[in-house]
């Protein structure tokens, strides 16, 4: 039986990735925000606006509560996933966080008001049938999916480690640990 108890973990575990997503585009320059740091483009505030989109519409239409904004639809002429995992010049750093955030008080409030075994529908899922529960597990791994981007993502601008994005104060010498782990793979190559 999937219970009140398992909503509210659930939806703490959601509150908290969503923070640490969050705390990855905390002090960096406009630049390295909206960057590309992967070979499809992939970047920070594209990751968060990204996230706006999946949140807004699980919570919204899925469950009849849609998100009083307009979203892309995937049937808009041109409509292509990755145009909505970046940010335009024209797009403010501000903007693009505060849409995630009225996208998590609309997610919330479904996530109160429905039971956990609220019906849902996902005409693009193959079992389209669904949830407040499925959604919900969907949109969580989602979201720590994409936490764990921007983790690598932060790593790579300026060695920020961890839930937040302070530089590695710890005791760990990473450099010798890194030259450990190089060591070893080169020595399984040979």
């Amino acid at each position: 039986m999937i219970d009140d108890f398992a909503k509210e973990y659930l939806h703490d575990d959601l509150r908290w990735v969503r923070e640490s997503l969050l705390y990855k585009v905390e002090g960096l320059s406009e630049y390295d925000v909206r960057r590309p740091l992967t070979r499809t483009g992939t970047n920070l505030l594209g990751l968060v606006k990204h996230l706006t989109l999946s949140e807004a519409r699980y919570f919204g239409e899925i469950f009849g509560r849609p998100f009083p904004e307009r979203l892309p639809q995937f049937d808009d002429p041109g409509y292509a996933n990755h145009d909505h995992l970046w940010v335009t010049a024209k797009e403010s750093h501000a903007d693009i966080i505060e849409g995630y955030k009225r996208a998590w008080r609309h997610a919330d409030a479904t996530i109160e008001a429905l039971p956990i075994d609220a019906p849902g529908f996902v005409p693009w899922w193959p079992r389209p049938k669904v949830k407040l529960f499925n959604v919900m597990v969907h949109v969580l791994t989602e979201t720590n999916r994409h936490a764990g981007h921007a983790d690598i993502l932060r790593e790579q601008l300026d060695g920020a480690v961890g839930a937040r994005p302070t530089a590695t104060a710890d005791d760990t010498d990473w450099d010798a640990h890194r030259s450990r782990v190089e060591k070893a793979a080169r020595e399984a190559t040979t």
